[in-house]
């Protein structure tokens, strides 16, 4: 038997950022005496709810929007927003879940070797841009997936983008991956397989 050349990428979702509304006004200073687990900012307008399981932090307003962050998956993220406006539906407001979207996911990976970061924008200009005075990353942006690669000179890729499938994160990674390769000088006898 041959012995495989295929490198394994354990691809980690981070964060998942998610939108829905209530669709009825909310008393913010009710919420943060009443509630639970908050921290109510009246110069910002905003109360701060968070939940332990799953573990998130939801940005509500007045106008009955709410954004909620530290999911690591969708479902994650949606299981969480409804817990919240079940929470909500008990302090006595007439919550109604509505218009629920993923607005926003982050996925990491970090490569088991260091990558040239001059020789890797050289090779990709027009969609490849690195300035080291302003961040420590060179950034690759994939237009048709609305998407925001940052490729660190340590091997660590982090993916940011409107909502990324599981799919779409397995071409991202092996776009980003073929094209890293492509600029180490020694070629690798490898093919990229990812893992999410």
């Amino acid at each position: 038997m041959e012995p495989s050349n295929d490198v394994a990428l354990d691809i980690i979702i981070t964060n998942v950022v998610s939108v829905f509304r209530t669709r009825c006004h909310l008393n913010l200073r009710t919420i943060g005496l009443e509630g639970s687990n908050v921290i109510y900012k009246p110069e910002m307008g905003k109360v701060l709810m968070k939940l332990r399981k799953p573990r998130i932090t939801a940005s509500i307003w007045s106008s009955g929007k709410i954004i909620c962050t530290g999911a690591t998956s969708e479902e994650d993220a949606k299981l969480g927003a409804r817990r919240l406006a079940r929470c909500l539906q008990k302090i006595g407001f007439k919550v109604r879940f509505s218009d629920f979207k993923v607005v926003n996911v982050l996925a990491v990976c970090s490569l088991p070797f260091q990558i040239r970061l001059i020789e890797f924008t050289k090779n990709n200009r027009p969609i490849a841009s690195y300035e080291p005075e302003i961040h420590p990353a060179a950034l690759y942006r994939i237009k048709n997936l609305r998407s925001t690669v940052q490729v660190f000179s340590t091997g660590s890729i982090t993916v940011t983008g409107n909502p990324l499938t599981q799919h779409s994160l397995s071409i991202i990674f092996t776009t980003i991956i073929w094209n890293v390769l492509q600029s180490v000088e020694e070629p690798l006898n490898t093919t990229p397989v990812c893992n999410i």
